[in-house]
């Protein structure tokens, strides 16, 4: 899970994804990062914490990263959460097979950034959700 700063989208759609995959069984490694490097080592903003909180998820205890390259050889699926991401991620693709990893968590649309509107969180948890779960049913039928 792929955002700018790894504090707000990223880490919601981490939570949301861990969530789902221990609820279900599954035995995938979820993470997140962020394309930039201002917020590393510090957790996610507290809007994200909060959001999360009042779905029953708790990411209060991620630690925010950035983006590298040997990512590509540690996941399978790299989902970003908006063009400006998945360009930047690309860039960092060491050969077109890793570069076929990336994709927007929902499919054609972007994940908002709600860092300068705290009522964009709820909306955008919602958005978020929602890509998680279709990730989750498109995985299983591969």
């Amino acid at each position: 899970m792929v955002c700018l700063g790894n504090i707000c989208r990223s880490p919601l759609a981490e939570g949301i994804m861990q969530h789902f995959v221990d609820e279900d069984g599954l035995d995938w490694q979820i993470d997140s990062a962020g394309t930039g490097n201002w917020h590393v080592g510090e957790g996610p903003d507290r809007r994200s914490v909060l959001t999360a909180r009042n779905h029953g998820i708790d990411i209060s205890k991620q630690v925010c990263r950035q983006f590298r390259r040997s990512d590509f050889s540690e996941f399978d699926l790299i989902l970003v959460m908006d063009k400006n991401n998945r360009s930047e991620v690309l860039a960092m693709a060491p050969d077109e097979q890793s570069a076929t990893k990336v994709m927007l968590l929902l499919g054609d649309k972007e994940v908002p950034d709600p860092y300068y509107d705290d009522s964009k969180f709820e909306p955008v948890f919602a958005l978020i959700e929602q890509g998680c779960r279709d990730i989750i049913k498109k995985q299983r039928t591969i």
